[in-house]
């Protein structure tokens, strides 16, 4: 064991550690018989097992004190656990519906036991690809994204509530900076870890380190992203964070957390599902053409992002004379001025989140973690010609992003034909 009380866990010592731990012994009846352990993660970063007996089951993740994916030649900070576990239960208290619910917390072992989110839920990036539509996903997502972030945001908050929450999740800077480097920093040059693929999307890599405009605008965002503390966001809400079924929506995997830009989180979502839009190509076949899925990837994208403010601009008007001490009621004391602190709020966070949704689809193909939409597609040219039509767009979508006046102009965008 380790000095400072940390230990991998195994499905052996796993099963030890849950006898040893009253709530998870609990939560199983103290039944120990026939008790299934199944290791599961299929993530960057961490163990994920689910274990199932008679009388109940939990999930146990364990954060490693490395990058799983890479190796021990990548040292990652264990503590990522604890932001995890204090944002999953932060984000449960204002938003039950869509958080899995913790039921125990170890710091030193870096363990969290937590809601088994059963079948037939699917980790959504999985129902994507296989062509599954989810006609709650949009109403689900909106309504998650609004309460926590305007809940955690100065909208809502006092300044010393707020600077205190910011303080104790500066705390979270190793993921942090991990972030600012395979999102900002490495697709814009030479590394070591970037991967695309090759030979057809050679020329299309050099092509983004060598744009100075598309970096101009990385580095705007990159200072929001570490600049800006607007609210606690997830910080990888990625389709790979989510699970579903077409009634239930639960959010999972904020172990990136910390107080930033809300743009990122928006951005990450719609971002992810226009790289979902741009795979359906290869997956395709003669039974399927995949097009009518396509238009409702689109029409959630659009619905999404119109919910979203939709539901975040009513908590602002119900809570205008409430604690938050952006907008004072004081100074914003007229209809006529409410409304524009509103607008422009909103359209800055809209262009944001256009900004951060494009760096988060250009790292996913030229550089060092993928995405399964992508990658499942077998044959190496199709997949290229995918990831090309996706890269093309995201770049636009980056630099020019505060053309864009609606989520309608964006999508109809997206449907253009790509060189």
């Amino acid at each position: 064991m380790a000095s400072d009380g940390f230990r991998p866990l195994d499905e052996k010592s796993l099963l030890e550690y849950l006898k040893a731990t009253p709530v998870l012994a609990e939560k199983l009846g103290n039944q120990f018989e026939d008790l299934q352990i199944k290791e599961v993660g299929d993530g960057n970063l961490n163990f994920v097992y689910i274990v199932v007996g008679r009388s109940g089951s939990f999930v146990i993740k364990q954060a490693l004190p490395y990058i799983r994916c890479i190796g021990e030649s990548w040292p990652m900070t264990k503590e990522r656990a604890y932001f995890e576990a204090r944002t999953l239960r932060e984000h449960r208290r204002v938003c039950p519906d869509q958080t899995p619910e913790v039921y125990h917390f170890d710091r030193a072992m870096c363990v969290i036991g937590m809601r088994y989110i059963e079948p037939p839920h699917i980790i959504l990036r999985k129902g994507l690809i296989a062509g599954k539509e989810y006609p709650l996903l949009a109403e689900h997502i909106s309504n998650f994204m609004a309460k926590t972030l305007f809940f955690s945001s100065l909208l809502y908050l006092t300044t010393t509530e707020h600077k205190h929450a910011v303080a104790e999740f500066c705390g979270n800077v190793e993921l942090c900076r991990l972030t600012e480097q395979v999102v900002f920093s490495d697709p814009y040059k030479v590394s070591q870890y970037n991967h695309w693929t090759s030979p057809y999307l050679d020329s299309d890599a050099e092509a983004v380190r060598q744009d100075n405009i598309l970096k101009l605008e990385v580095a705007e965002l990159k200072s929001k992203f570490c600049e800006r503390t607007q609210a606690l966001i997830h910080g990888d809400l990625h389709t790979g964070s989510i699970m579903v079924t077409s009634k239930s929506t639960q959010v999972i995997d904020p172990e990136f957390s910390f107080y930033g830009p809300m743009g990122f989180d928006v951005g990450a979502f719609i971002g992810n599902l226009i790289l979902a839009y741009f795979a359906q190509d290869g997956h395709a076949n003669e039974g399927n053409d995949r097009k009518e899925y396509k238009l409702w990837i689109l029409k959630t994208i659009e619905e999404t992002w119109n919910l979203f403010h939709k539901k975040f601009t009513a908590l602002w008007d119900e809570h205008k004379d409430g604690p938050g001490e952006a907008y004072l009621p004081e100074i914003y004391n007229n209809a006529e001025l409410h409304l524009l602190a509103k607008q422009k709020y909103m359209e800055d966070l809209f262009h944001d989140s256009l900004g951060f949704g494009a760096a988060k689809m250009i790292r996913r193909i030229v550089g060092v973690a993928h995405v399964e939409d992508f990658e499942s597609i077998a044959e190496p040219e199709k997949r290229a010609n995918c990831e090309r039509q996706a890269l093309t767009f995201a770049k636009l979508l980056l630099k020019e992003r505060r053309r864009f006046k609606s989520i309608g102009e964006v999508v109809s965008a997206i449907q253009q034909p790509k060189p």
